[in-house]
């Protein structure tokens, strides 16, 4: 059975509206029951396995209660309109939030084992001093989970360095004179690249 109400007339909307702005909440709660099924309307269009709808329709509610409180109907716009857009922006926020908090990695999570079968963690990767730093196992399993940093704060020749010296992406883990050979430079500039691009990642997963 539909459970939602019928729109308001153009008449009807304008004057609740108007009550709106003179600070009438009850107003503003009959205008929000009246588009709910707006909300549902469009929070349909971002269903997905495994996503709690109640929780679509109540971000899509706080975005219709931010339209109701702001609608300004003197442009001679329909509340619907405005509404609509505010309730996709709010749904749109949380889609990106919740994309975000998916990507977010825990540097103290166990990534593999180091030569000696010891668990590491990024951590263990990140915390050490620059000395130390080349010597310190970087596993498949760690590239993978910072992915995105890998992408985003590596030019492309410190991407290729890491990802031949580590044995990255189905490469060869190779050493360091041997990537000079096959990228035509010297053997101390595949090292200055190598160390400052994992600083470059050091730093990403501190901030």
């Amino acid at each position: 059975m539909n459970t939602f109400k019928q729109p308001l007339s153009l008449v009807e909307e304008n004057h609740y509206i108007n009550l709106v702005k003179e600070g009438d909440i009850n107003a503003r709660n009959l205008l929000v029951e009246y588009n709910l099924r707006l909300v549902a309307h469009i929070a349909k269009k971002y269903y997905a396995p495994g996503r709690d709808t109640d929780d679509l329709l109540s971000i899509g509610t706080i975005g219709l209660i931010k339209a109701v409180n702001t609608f300004d109907n003197s442009k001679g716009n329909r509340l619907a309109t405005y509404a609509s857009r505010c309730i996709e922006n709010e749904l749109l926020m949380r889609l990106r939030q919740e994309r975000k908090e998916s990507r977010e990695v825990s540097i103290h999570e166990p990534i593999g084992t180091d030569k000696e079968g010891n668990e590491i963690s990024l951590i263990d990767i990140i915390s050490c001093d620059e000395e130390n730093m080349l010597n310190n196992l970087i596993t498949q399993e760690s590239i993978s989970t910072i992915a995105s940093e890998f992408s985003s704060v590596l030019d492309h020749k410190e991407q290729k360095v890491i990802a031949l010296r580590y044995g990255l992406f189905g490469n060869k883990e190779l050493t360091q004179r041997e990537v000079a050979t096959l990228l035509n430079i010297s053997r101390s500039y595949v090292s200055r690249i190598e160390k400052k691009a994992l600083l470059k990642l050091r730093s990403a997963l501190i901030l």
